[in-house]
């Protein structure tokens, strides 16, 4: 082990004692110098290797002196922001006993404020003999000159008194959008914008989501993530980002360039700060689940050279090998108590440092994963509940992973929502046509209480969503019945096939205007279902223009047109509907509770939800059964327990997924008489119209909102 200068420089860092105990990991300038801090439960030793400005040279290289607790630090004075830097770990190369280390990998500060440099694959990366095959070998290749360098950061910034939006769930509208996606083909973006944070946070974007009714925009993986190697050998790119190695790093490819650019630190905040001044909260959509390391075959970059076993779960019968409950090659040990420190203090300084509202979790069932499977009562659950800083932010969880045991829609604990993928299938079927569904579509327009009305869980628990970035967008689930995933190399296999589609008569694009008018209703109607039922809305990036991804149901690839909003094929005349749809949801509170609705409140003056056949009576047993029916009817009031809003009126909703109607109004909870607001068949769908007798039309493929006069 080497130790102080190399090369043959003059030794300009030597350690010195902080003048305050300085606790935190990575590193921390602290306006003299830097204090840097990494754990490791196995290593024997750390190094400390200093770069120059461009990466392209190693200047010092320093064993960090103190140990305690498994954190190695030490501070060095006249260290500065813009410091490039990373570690290097000594101790066992022991694969059959899960220990990695091999000083010859430089490795990234799991701490990373910021990264500097392109990763660029080369065989030296890997910890072994990659030629071999074989993980047991141990490969001498100095992997610095291919690797990414972590970055000194300065957190000083001026926020002009920026402060957290705290939105109440019952206002929010989520905008699920990806930062290339949503920004390269917008013709009033400027072209160098494209593409970048700032491009994400220009004007244009900006009027487009205020003008939607948005409040929250989603936005898919910004923490520093890699390209496969397999996917650039293929011409292709990690688009999605869902390959996570730096936690705390924005990703750079996201980046403004130029000399005059600010820091990545700098330019995420500025972004941060505008969507705040638009009033738009900004969620991030994290993956703490596994890292893009990959399997026990995969590169030594950062956690599997700092310490393999600590870092990742491990088969307990051999743990040279990882244990996978991803489907990407490893699961990140958060159970381990060094880890959820890292987890938890990547989201506190997102939230404390970067000013976001909230994190949408990937894979959030591994994250619950204790000794004994998925435990909704686990630490990590624990210890979000109990951070007075974590608490209070948005939470927001993909309730499934690939091990066994990990669908889990409706077990997760207050205060996180879910993505709730119930909603997104029975609403495709429903409007797709397919019978027996009156009963399951009852249940989504309520706020799914099945699943989510339990533990003193509240109705905006479920977040309702059409589509995702994981799947056919919305056009495409009107356009396609079969996936078309060529384009990603895999022979169309990749990508699930339950899409719950329908091609309406042509497969992809059509110039029949029949076919075309057809697809238009059904968005509506699908849209409008969306809007219009107790929980979250999520509406996917694009879908409000009718973008189409040609039938791939699986972009993660594709970092090209296909993938990208295509603005210039915009629908207007749908971009027009979903605004008033999402002012007419903001009109009427009743459309968004915090509490699940009760059929039977125990008042015989006034009813909360209450569910009609078309004829006027009330849904019994026998009709909740009937497989032909495609049509319901739905009057909501309010919650008795909603007592601020005491004094509303309820709303009558019919969806209609089969033919055209009469379909009689009801009475009672103060309405006799209704006029309909909303009509998702007609021309133009936000027609008042007042109801002269006591039945309504109803088209077909339509859904109705009616109000008391």
């Amino acid at each position: 082990m080497s130790q102080g200068p190399i090369a043959g420089e003059p030794a300009d860092y030597s350690f010195a004692r902080p003048e305050r105990m300085i606790h935190e990991l990575g590193a921390e300038f602290t306006g003299e110098g830097t204090h840097f801090g990494v754990f490791s439960e196995n290593a024997e030793a750390i190094e400390l290797c200093l770069f120059s400005d461009d990466g392209a040279e190693e200047t010092a290289r320093l064993e960090l002196p103190s140990r305690e607790g498994s954190i190695f630090s030490g501070y060095l004075p006249g260290v500065k922001p813009g410091q490039l830097y990373g570690f290097r770990a000594h101790g066992p190369y022991e694969p059959e006993a899960g220990h990695r280390f091999n000083p010859n990998k430089l490795l990234l500060d799991p701490y990373a404020r910021e990264v500097s440099g392109a990763v660029r694959w080369d065989d030296a990366l890997w910890g072994y003999d990659l030629l071999s095959g074989d993980d047991t070998t141990f490969d001498e290749r100095d992997s610095a000159p291919f690797m990414v360098k972590s970055v000194v950061q300065d957190p000083d910034f001026d926020w002009e008194n920026d402060r957290a939006l705290c939105r109440p769930w019952t206002e929010t509208i989520v905008y699920e959008a990806h930062v290339r996606g949503l920004t390269m083909t917008h013709p009033d973006v400027p072209e160098a914008l494209r593409g970048t944070y700032e491009g994400m946070a220009s004007e244009p974007i900006l009027d487009h989501l205020q003008k939607l009714g948005v409040s929250a925009i989603e936005l898919l993986p910004c923490q520093f993530f890699l390209d496969d190697r397999m996917l650039l050998d293929k011409g292709l790119s990690n688009y999605w980002g869902y390959q996570t190695l730096g936690f705390f790093a924005p990703e750079p490819r996201f980046l403004r360039g130029g000399d005059v650019a600010p820091r990545a630190i700098r330019q995420f905040k500025d972004m941060v700060k505008r969507f705040h001044k638009a009033g738009i909260e900004v969620i991030m959509d994290v993956v703490y689940n596994h890292t893009a390391e990959g399997s026990e075959k995969g590169p030594t970059m950062c956690f599997r050279g700092l310490d393999n076993a600590s870092y990742y779960l491990l088969s307990p019968e051999s743990p040279r090998h990882s244990f996978d409950h991803t489907g990407t090659g490893n699961t990140l040990a958060v159970a381990h108590p060094m880890v959820m420190r890292m987890v938890l203090d990547s989201l506190r300084y997102w939230v404390q440092v970067m000013h976001v509202d909230g994190f949408r979790f990937d894979l959030a069932s591994t994250l619950g994963r204790e000794a004994q499977g998925f435990d909704r009562e686990g630490g990590f659950f624990d210890a979000i509940r109990q951070d007075p800083i974590l608490a209070g932010v948005k939470l927001i969880a993909e309730p499934w992973d690939v091990g066994m045991g990990g669908y889990q829609v409706g077990g997760f604990p207050y205060p996180f929502r879910e993505w709730n993928d119930k909603f997104r299938d029975d609403v495709r079927a429903f409007w797709r046509g397919d019978e027996g569904l009156v009963g399951d579509i009852a249940q989504r327009l309520i706020g799914s209480p099945v699943q989510f009305n339990h533990s003193d869980r509240g109705a905006t628990s479920s977040i309702n969503f059409l589509a995702a970035h994981d799947g056919f967008t919305l056009m495409d689930t009107v356009s396609y019945t079969e996936r078309h995933n060529e384009a990603n190399g895999e022979g169309g296999a990749d990508g699930h096939d339950n899409n719950l589609s329908d091609s309406m008569g042509a497969e992809g694009a059509t110039q029949d205007e029949g076919i075309n008018a057809a697809r238009a209703r059904r968005r509506r109607a699908m849209m409008a279902t969306l809007l219009i039922s107790q929980g979250v809305p999520m509406i996917l990036s694009g879908d409000e223009i009718g973008n189409s991804q040609q039938g791939n149901n699986n972009v993660y690839c594709q970092d090209n047109e296909l993938g990208w909003v295509d603005w210039q094929g915009r629908d207007d005349a749908f971009l027009d509907f979903c605004r008033q749809m999402t002012a007419l949801r903001h009109q009427f509170p009743v459309l968004c509770q915090e509490n699940f609705l009760q059929g039977d409140t125990g008042d015989n003056e006034r009813v909360e939800i209450a569910w009609f056949q078309p004829d006027g009576r009330a849904m019994d047993n026998e009709l909740w059964g009937q497989a032909g029916l495609r049509v319901l009817g739905m009057m909501v009031d309010y919650s008795a327990r909603e007592v601020f809003l005491d004094g509303g009126r309820p709303l009558f909703a019919v969806v209609n997924a089969g033919d055209g109607l009469q379909f009689t109004l009801p009475s009672g909870n103060g309405a006799d008489r209704w006029e309909r607001v909303l009509d998702t068949a007609r021309d133009d769908p936000f027609t008042v119209e007042p109801i002269e007798s006591d039945a309504a039309e109803i088209s077909p493929a339509s859904v109705c909102l009616f109000r008391p006069v």
